[in-house]
This record gives C-alpha cells, sequence and structure tokens, in this order.
C-alpha cells in the first residue's frame, strides 16, 4: 500500500443538488447540426463500465449530473468534490442512499456521481447531494515528484498500483498521444474539470484502439503534465479518469480527470483492461 499523507487531509461536507438537462443546436466538426442529449440531468442507462462512444449523444455524463446554483459554493463543490468520494442523498424519495464520485466536467461546472439503479428511479431533478469531500492535498510521501489531484485516497488503495525500483506502475486502458488533446488544454487549474480527446480522426482512433474506451476508464496522456494546468510537456505524464462521452464538436471527445502526474519519469503506465472504477469499486 502506498505511503500517503491521509491523516492530515481534511474532510469537508460539500453540497450540490441533481442538476436540470441542458440541450441546444450544435455546429459539428464535419457540418452537421446536431440535436442530441448532453450533459446534466441523470441517465438512467449510461454508467461507468459503458462505452464513451457510440452514443446518440454529445459529452453524456453517466448517472447523475449535479451542481450547486450558488457560483462560489459550486466553486467549492467541483474543486473539493474528488473521485471515489462518497455521496449521500439529502433530500427527496431517496433520501440516505449513498452514491460515488466518478468524475467532475468543467466548462458546465458539473460532479458526476454514480447511484445504482434502484436509486436513479426515485431521484429528481433539484434532490439534495451532499459529498464528504477528501483527497484535495493527498501526497504520495514516498514520491514528492508525483502530484496528486482529484482522488480520494481510498480510491488510490484500489487502483492497483505497484511500486517497482522507484517508478509507479499504473494500470491504464489506454495511452493517449498528446496531439489528440484539446478543450482543456492551457487551463490555469487541473484540480477542476477535464481534458478532452478530441475524436476527429476516426481512423486514427481505430489504429490505436481508442474508440474503445468506456466512462470510468483510467487512462494515461503522454507527453502531457497536469502540474501547473494542463500542458504539452514532453517525458511528462497524466493519469486520468474518462468521465463524459464523446463529442461531435471540434476540439471535443470523452473528457478526462486528472488523478495523478508526473514530470520525470516517476510514473510508468501499464496496460490493463480492468482498470476502470466500476471494476475497481464494483458500481453496477
Amino acid at each position: 500500500m502506498l505511503k500517503t499523507n491521509r491523516e492530515k487531509l481534511v474532510i469537508l461536507s460539500v453540497m450540490g443538488e441533481v442538476s436540470s438537462p441542458g440541450c441546444r443546436p450544435r455546429i459539428c466538426y464535419d457540418g452537421e447540426v446536431r440535436v442530441t442529449p448532453g450533459t446534466g440531468g441523470i441517465a438512467y442507462n449510461v454508467k461507468v463500465g459503458d462505452p464513451a462512444f457510440g452514443w446518440a449523444g454529445d459529452h453524456v455524463e453517466p448517472g447523475v449530473s449535479t451542481k450547486n446554483k450558488d457560483q462560489s459554493a459550486n466553486q467549492g463543490y467541483n474543486t473539493l468534490s474528488c473521485i471515489g468520494n462518497i455521496a449521500y442523498v439529502a433530500s427527496g424519495d431517496a433520501k440516505g442512499a449513498k452514491g460515488t464520485v466518478t468524475g467532475k466536467h468543467g466548462g458546465i461546472e458539473h460532479v458526476i456521481i454514480h447511484f445504482e439503479q434502484e436509486v436513479l428511479e426515485k431521484l429528481q431533478v433539484g434532490d439534495k447531494v451532499q459529498v464528504r469531500a477528501i483527497g484535495q492535498g493527498l501526497e504520495l510521501t514516498d514520491y514528492p515528484d508525483v502530484k496528486c489531484m482529484n482522488l480520494d485516497p481510498d480510491f488510490v488503495d484500489k487502483m492497483e498500483i505497484q511500486e517497482k525500483d522507484g517508478i509507479l506502475e499504473v494500470p491504464v486502458t489506454a495511452m493517449i498521444p498528446p496531439e489528440f488533446m484539446g478543450s482543456g488544454l492551457g487551463a490555469s487549474s487541473a484540480e477542476t474539470g477535464d481534458y478532452d480527446i478530441t475524436s476527429m480522426e476516426k481512423e486514427r482512433l481505430e489504429e490505436l484502439g481508442l474508440d474503445k474506451i468506456r466512462l470510468g476508464d483510467i487512462v494515461a496522456i503522454l507527453d502531457s503534465s497536469s502540474y501547473y494546468g494542463r500542458s504539452y510537456r514532453r517525458g511528462a505524464i497524466i493519469i486520468g479518469i474518462v468521465v463524459h462521452s464523446n463529442s461531435f464538436v471540434s476540439g471535443h471527445g470523452p473528457g478526462v480527470t486528472s488523478l495523478l502526474t508526473s514530470l520525470s519519469g516517476k510514473i510508468k503506465p501499464v496496460k490493463s483492461e480492468k482498470a476502470n472504477i466500476a471494476e475497481y469499486l464494483n458500481l453496477k
């Protein structure tokens, strides 16, 4: 088990509510105008573990999309919520039900939460959801060159990371070349939101097997850094989680929330089909 500063981390309650879906016509990279489901609401049939490609939708968020209507409060809600955090329904017919944070979506500033199907059927738009936020400030004490973000310390223990000769071997389902990365590049912080895998070059995606990426997959973004925002950096690496579906809009595609980053080669990605939050936490 990796050594961390877990005992020093602050645990806070942050509150959002089930958001209402938005929808508008989108001008797409192929010149078509599409009107499809997108961000927000309760996705009854799209969950972590499902494909990120192939849906008749755009930026679809698996499970339940949540947000605090107060902009200042939502900044705390989005920033402090971390992947793997426990969430509780705090109002409505599903009050008391427990879920798991699986993603954070920039631009719309949503926190994405997995709940079991029977809970989804009881939830309503506007229901309050409280997250037990812990993870920002997490450090791997034996690896000061590896920066953690958006990562619940308990989830770190589930990711099957191995230590070999001073290097962290992290299981991932895919390795993304940096030229595929679009929306989110240049952001001032990687502790919120996500970084999109652009999907205009379909043949190249298929050649690399990236069209098989699933929601909730742990992936590696090569030659990229989340140290001081998101940037291209030769030799650096980002380990992140796929948080929303593909997009038809230029510069967009499946979004990745950063979890770990290294500038100095301390992270080695290792291919594993199992590397998905649904597998690690038995989310159904």
